[in-house]
């Protein structure tokens, strides 16, 4: 038998000098207006915003027919907002705009800052 399940079994038995722990009393924290807690350490957290253009599905063969200049249709129409998605929750919609030569997206509907909250927990 090897050391491992000696140990195991020597466990097991009864046989370990087991000590209670006491631990510190949890006062509660910080209230501010509102009756929230103090939570400005989480406002530094980074999150991953992303912004779905559209989706499909294609089979395995398709995929592998797919070269340079190939187009891959998309299910959403022109007209329709685009989904924003912190942490692959979707956030908002909005819409595509350019600001200084880069894409950007404005936001046309967004969730309440309390649901955006708890979408992320």
């Amino acid at each position: 038998m090897n050391d491992e399940l000696k140990d195991l079994e020597k466990n097991m038995s009864g046989d370990l000098d087991a000590k209670e722990v006491t631990f510190a009393d949890i006062e509660p924290g910080v209230q501010e207006e509102g009756g929230s807690q103090n939570m400005d350490f989480l406002l530094d957290i980074p999150l991953e915003i992303t912004v779905e253009l559209g989706k499909t599905r294609i089979s395995i063969g398709d995929l592998l027919k797919l070269s340079q200049g190939s187009v891959v249709e998309l299910d959403k129409m022109t007209n329709q907002p685009l989904e924003i998605f912190v942490n692959r929750k979707l956030m908002a919609q909005g819409e595509v705009v350019v600001v200084n030569d880069k894409f950007g997206i404005r936001l046309m509907h967004i969730i309440s800052p309390k649901d955006r909250v708890k979408k992320l927990t």
